[in-house]
């Protein structure tokens, strides 16, 4: 350990822990509760207001469950506990299928379905909720509706032939195969409608789902340590460091064909994503420590994307990560997001404690401190959604996409490598 990083440690992790309490959680909590219809509003504009859209996405519905659940698991308080299960009954009441199962993609704010087709990357997001709030609070009606998530996967979605998952489904199940998609995949969140789903094949496999896959399926193993759960996680884990990533290239794509094709050809379809790539080096720790795998098998592969990113997606002079760019060419969308600097920022603490390089410490440094700088907000409370290459905010507090999740899990999750950094 460098003496340097451990005397900095205690300070970064008093500055984390009050942003968490007094910024994040302050902000969204009681004031995204709905206690008339159940879940969690989540449209603000930029000052906290309400924006005007009560409609409740399963991802995002089932992520303020995740995080509630994981702060009660932590220690935070009964009140999150609390949180946790108004959530969960909203998932289970309105937002679960119970003539078919599974989770509809959105409902209005009373629970009128608006959205009812079914895309896995909502049903990942659903299975991660479930197993966090089964782990943290021992309940064995999460644990039952985590199980019964699994079987309708793998009777449903499950592609024996090429690996991985089929992703998009009307309510029944039947594979959809035409039209459009109802996941807005990299659309930002300040974009001029809350709501805007992307034109996309829906027969594509998505890096993105099958990565968020992995995640859910790292908690549903560590809950419930069945055998399924690790072959599934285990079959994740290989495409997500191998099926997806461009070897040579130095970066994983995101769409590919049923077969695993990439799709490359067209320019669209010629985007790195840097806070993809970077969640997935400290998600990837995630699941080989669950299944009892050397991290160090895929040490080459971090550094690697880290290489990547940090030559073409990094500011330099101020810090940060940019949004995404073409192939091996500087970062085009050059908007900052929260959502990126919040992965970001976890993944590479995580590099430091994984290799002891300096470098990575540095860039954790640096990237909380274009946070601190600019993301929060100290007269309304919250991260800033994006900061412009001039350094000006954009975008509301909260949106279809935005909750407490990816800064409040970044916040805890760099406090708990901090704590095992001082050890």
């Amino acid at each position: 350990m460098q003496t340097e990083p451990r005397a900095k440690s205690q300070q970064h992790l008093e500055q984390l822990k009050d942003d968490l309490t007094e910024n994040v959680l302050d902000f969204w909590f009681p004031r995204s509760v709905d206690t008339e219809y159940g879940g969690f509003i989540t449209s603000y504009d930029k000052t906290g207001e309400f924006a005007g859209n009560g409609n409740k996405q399963i991802v995002t519905q089932a992520r303020m469950v995740w995080l509630n659940a994981r702060l009660a698991g932590e220690g935070f308080g009964q009140e999150y506990a609390d949180l946790a299960e108004h959530g969960l009954e909203f998932l289970l009441e309105d937002m679960w299928d119970k003539a078919h199962g599974g989770f509809y993609w959105e409902v209005e704010r009373n629970g009128t379905v608006s959205k009812p087709n079914k895309h896995l990357y909502g049903q990942s997001f659903g299975l991660y909720a479930l197993s966090e709030y089964a782990r943290s609070l021992d309940d064995d009606r999460a644990a039952k509706y985590a199980h019964e998530l699994v079987d309708l996967m793998d009777e449903h979605a499950k592609d024996e032939a090429f690996g991985g998952y089929v992703e998009y489904f009307t309510p029944d199940w039947t594979p959809i195969t035409e039209g459009r998609t109802y996941l807005q995949n990299i659309e930002p969140d300040w974009s001029p409608k809350e709501s805007g789903d992307a034109v996309l094949d829906p027969t594509l496999k998505l890096t993105n789902t099958h990565l968020h896959l992995m995640e859910a399926f790292t908690t549903y193993y560590e809950a419930f340590k069945t055998e399924r759960g690790r072959q599934r996680l285990h079959e994740l884990l290989t495409i997500v460091t191998n099926t997806v990533y461009r070897t040579g290239r130095r970066f994983c794509t995101d769409k590919h064909a049923p077969d695993w094709t990439p799709l490359q050809d067209d320019e669209e379809f010629r985007i790195v994503s840097y806070g993809h790539d970077l969640e997935g080096v400290w998600l990837v720790m995630e699941a080989a420590a669950a299944l009892n795998i050397s991290t160090s098998i895929f040490s080459e592969l971090f550094e690697t994307l880290w290489e990547y990113s940090l030559e073409y997606g990094y500011d330099e002079d101020y810090g940060g990560f940019y949004f995404y760019g073409g192939f091996d060419e500087p970062a085009s969308f050059r908007i900052k997001a929260w959502w990126v600097q919040a992965e970001c920022m976890t993944s590479a603490l995580r590099m430091y404690e994984h290799t002891g390089d300096t470098q990575y410490f540095d860039v954790f440094e640096q990237t909380w401190e274009f946070i601190r700088q600019y993301h929060i907000d100290d007269d309304h409370g919250e991260w800033h959604s994006g900061i412009t290459d001039d350094l000006e905010p954009v975008g509301r507090k909260g949106a279809v996409y935005k909750g407490a999740y990816h800064n409040g899990r970044a916040l805890l999750e760099c406090i708990d490598t901090l704590k095992r950094l001082r050890k």
